[in-house]
């Protein structure tokens, strides 16, 4: 069977204007997992997602009081991974009982970290949002991104997945759902024989390209909370693409049709993804994966 990461964006678990509870995010994770659970019966599949709702709460409950210790953002990555891999499995679990698969599919969330260069200059220029958006900026370090007012932190280029090779491994196996690249990773760099943490966050969408890279995989769909890539998006001549090329997609980029804290790092994971050797590739909304799958939604990717 053909291997197929779903990146599955913040919105899978919280909604824009919820207020994030558990309930929430156990209700608006059935919408993609109940989908992604019927696809197991014709793909080898593996799902990343973000975190930034969910580590951009983290750090304000720290922020909130003096009398416990502060965790970098390397740790609380990690805390997500578990967090939301639990979910995603527990989800998982049920919606594969309701099919009849729940003896066929075995699933297992792997504590992803990802070495980045310490000298990547995204750490002298913090773009990526994390935590809730405010009608008005309320502090330094925010951008304004289409939803509001966001906290940002640095976001370095993923260089290696390390744990590609036991990935790689499940998914030979066939009978594997494997949940990674938890909040595009824990970032670190290495040092001789030395891994460490560093403050960061790394996209999960540029990520799940190099994940997809290193362990051959066939098809990358981004899931988000628009069905497809739009030129002028949110303008009156705003237009909605069916189908782009490799090539238009970096015109585009370059063109700044795609902004860095939303739609620019899914464009360019896909072109890294198909540059490198991926056959498919897809944007669609979160409603929409089986459907983008069989071409009837979504914008799909062309080399």
């Amino acid at each position: 069977m053909k291997t197929l990461i779903v990146a599955l964006g913040g919105n899978a678990l919280i909604k824009f204007g919820e207020e994030g509870t558990t309930e929430e995010q156990f209700r608006n994770l059935r919408v993609p997992i109940s989908q992604i659970a019927k696809l197991a019966r014709d793909y080898n599949i593996i799902i990343t997602h973000g975190n930034g709702p969910q580590v951009g709460n983290l750090l304000l409950q720290q922020e909130a009081t003096a009398f416990i210790s502060k965790s970098p953002l390397q740790i609380l990555v990690a805390e997500t991974q578990g967090q939301i891999g639990f979910m995603i499995e527990s989800t998982l679990d049920e919606e594969l009982m309701k099919i009849g698969l729940d003896q066929e599919k075995l699933f297992l969330t792997v504590l992803t970290y990802v070495e980045v260069d310490p000298e990547d200059p995204a750490f002298k220029n913090p773009t990526k949002p994390v935590g809730p958006a405010y009608p008005v900026r309320t502090k330094l370090g925010q951008i304004k991104t289409a939803k509001g007012w966001r906290r940002v932190v640095p976001s370095p280029e993923p260089i290696k997945i390390y744990q590609w090779r036991e990935i790689k491994k499940l998914m030979e196996l066939g009978s594997w759902i494997v949940i990674a690249c938890g909040g595009g990773g824990i970032p670190v760099i290495k040092e001789g024989n030395n891994l460490y943490g560093v403050e960061a966050v790394i996209d999960k969408d540029l990520a799940s390209a190099k994940l997809g890279e290193q362990i051959k995989a066939d098809i990358l769909l981004i899931a988000t909370d628009v069905e497809k890539v739009a030129l002028n998006y949110g303008k009156y001549n705003e237009k909605l693409l069916e189908k782009l090329s490799v090539s238009e997609a970096e015109e585009y980029l370059k063109e700044g049709q795609f902004p860095a804290g939303s739609m620019g790092p899914k464009v360019k994971a896909i072109i890294n993804f198909l540059k490198s050797g991926g056959k498919q590739a897809m944007i669609t909304s979160i409603d929409k994966i089986k459907q983008a799958l069989n071409l009837k939604a979504g914008t799909h990717f062309f080399y």
